[in-house]
Formats: structure tokens, C-alpha cells, sequence
């Protein structure tokens, strides 16, 4: 069987919103809806789409603010409620009935999660990789140093210059982020290229996505999430999930996973050791084939 071709096309939401998308596989089979995260864009699930294309349509967003999709200037625009409202949208405006599958990562498993909640009948299934619940999420940042000083860049990403400083000197800045757990040897010149031409087209969306979000470090003049709290059924996941987990991440380690099933009671969680954050590029044919068990099962 030939390996699904990776299309491209922008799909224009109700609300004003236009998503460019990445998809392939049959349009009438059972669909899974790919969410990537920061500082990548949709062409990094291309490969465990086109292995996973052979029996369902898949179908990978830009988010908004990234790539060519709608990238709105106001930080407002990116809180939860309007990144939800788009994905709602595209399950909408793609075929009928719930997902089999939202599988996502980084931001793209935040907008997930909370989707997961607030909706879950649009999906079947919710697979999350390296994306910290917010019930966790919350705890570490409350109650640990150590989780808050792996995210102290949110609050680094949060400052005015922050586009200036990571664009300058070709992302000297930037790359750390991709290549300070393990080296990245998938990171040859043809994805950095890939990189490049995303980042090229504007890190102000991407960006706003952190500068919209209290969940993150307090400083001196801002609590960030100490202000937050919720109950738990707040954010309780009721369908079932699976969790895909790189133990190597540096940035959002392995305790994030501590009570988790607290949250999500149907949860079957992979534990992936010698994988970090970037597991999508480090080990596609293990996620996609997690994501093919998981739905088989």
C-alpha cells in the first residue's frame, strides 16, 4: 500500500478564524485531529500521519497565530476559550460525529485537555503527549520549586521583546529550546529549514499564547498561577484517554504524572524512557504506533 501524500489547504471557520491544515488519508474514514504545540506548527505530525493515513483521515491545524493560519494581534485572542472555539469549529466543518481521536501536544495537549472537559462529545478518545494536565500543572507550580524554575522561560516569553530576542542571530535563542534535551539529532538542516519558514512568518501568536496564560511562575509582579485554584471536577477528564510520556523531558518531568489519574480516570498512560519533550521527532513510529493500539483497543 502506497504511503498517504500529506495535502495542504486553509479552512475557513464560522467566527472569522481560517486554519491552514495539514491532512491525509481517506476523507470518509473515522478521523483524528492532530494539535501541535510551542515552538513547532503542523508539519511536525507528517510522518505519523502518513502512517496512520492508511486507515483514518488525519488531519493536523496550525493553530492561530501560527504558519498561515489567522494570527488575531491581540494577546486576549489567545486565551483557552477562543483556541477551543477553534478546533470545536473544525471538527464542525470536517465531517460528522466525534472524533475517533484528539491526540495532541505541548499547547496543543492544553487546548486539549480543556476541550476534553468542557466537551468531550466531539471526540471518542483523547491522546495527550508530554502536555501536563492542569491539575498537575497547577500543584508543581504552586508547591514546587523545581518545576517553577523549569518554567521560568514562560515568563521570559511573556516580555515585550521577547520576538526581537529570539529572532535574532538566525534564533539563537530559539533553538536551545529544540536541541537542550539530548542533542536533537533529528534536527538535521532540512527541519531546521522546515523551522525557519514558520518562525519566519511571525513568533508574536505563538507568543501571545504565554502572555494570555496566568498558568505560569509568579514574579515579583505577578502571581501567575499562585492566584489560580479549581476544583477538581473542574477539570476531570471523563472519556478515555491516553497519556504518552517522555521521561526525559526536562522542562515538564515525569512527577507531572503524579496523581494524574485522579483527573483522569479512564487513563492508560506510556511511559517512554530515553524520549524527551520532542518525542514526536525523536520516535514517530513508537507514538504512532501507541495511538494505533490505543485506538484498536
Amino acid at each position: 500500500m502506497s504511503t498517504p501524500v500529506i495535502e495542504t489547504f486553509d479552512l475557513p471557520l464560522p467566527h472569522g478564524i481560517t486554519l491552514s491544515c495539514r491532512a491525509c488519508g481517506p476523507r470518509d474514514a473515522p478521523r483524528l485531529v492532530f494539535l501541535h504545540g510551542f515552538p513547532e506548527a503542523a508539519f511536525v505530525w507528517d510522518e505519523i500521519m502518513a502512517t496512520l493515513g492508511e486507515r483514518w483521515r488525519c488531519i493536523a491545524p496550525n493553530l492561530r497565530g501560527y504558519e498561515c493560519s489567522s494570527a488575531p494581534p491581540e494577546v486576549e485572542a489567545y486565551r483557552a476559550k477562543h483556541l477551543m472555539q477553534d478546533i470545536a469549529a473544525l471538527v464542525a466543518a470536517t465531517g460528522d460525529g466525534p472524533l475517533a481521536a484528539l491526540v495532541a501536544h505541548d499547547w496543543g495537549g492544553a487546548v486539549a485537555w480543556n476541550l476534553a472537559v468542557q466537551k468531550p462529545e466531539l471526540m471518542d478518545r483523547l491522546i495527550v503527549i508530554n502536555s501536563p494536565h492542569p491539575g498537575t500543572f497547577l500543584r508543581e507550580l504552586k508547591h514546587n520549586p523545581a518545576q517553577r524554575e523549569a518554567s521560568e522561560y514562560m515568563n521570559f516569553f511573556c516580555r515585550p521583546d521577547a520576538e526581537a530576542l529570539l529572532a535574532a542571530d538566525d534564533y539563537a535563542r530559539l533553538w536551545p529550546f529544540l536541541t537542550g534535551m539530548g542533542g536533537a539529532t533529528w534536527l538535521d538542516e532540512a527541519t531546521r529549514a522546515k523551522y525557519r519558514q514558520v518562525w519566519g512568518q511571525g513568533l508574536t501568536g505563538p507568543l501571545n499564547y504565554y502572555r494570555a496564560s496566568p498558568m505560569r511562575p509568579p514574579t515579583a509582579t505577578d502571581p501567575g498561577a499562585l492566584a489560580l485554584d479549581f476544583a477538581p471536577a473542574f477539570v476531570t477528564v471523563k472519556i478515555p484517554t491516553l497519556v504518552i510520556w517522555g521521561e526525559g523531558d526536562t522542562a515538564l518531568p515525569p512527577n507531572l504524572l503524579d496523581g494524574l489519574d485522579e483527573y483522569v480516570p479512564q487513563m492508560k498512560l506510556a511511559r517512554v524512557p530515553g524520549a524527551t519533550h520532542w518525542i514526536v521527532h525523536e520516535q514517530p513510529a513508537r507514538v504512532a504506533g501507541l495511538i494505533a493500539d490505543a485506538l484498536r483497543a
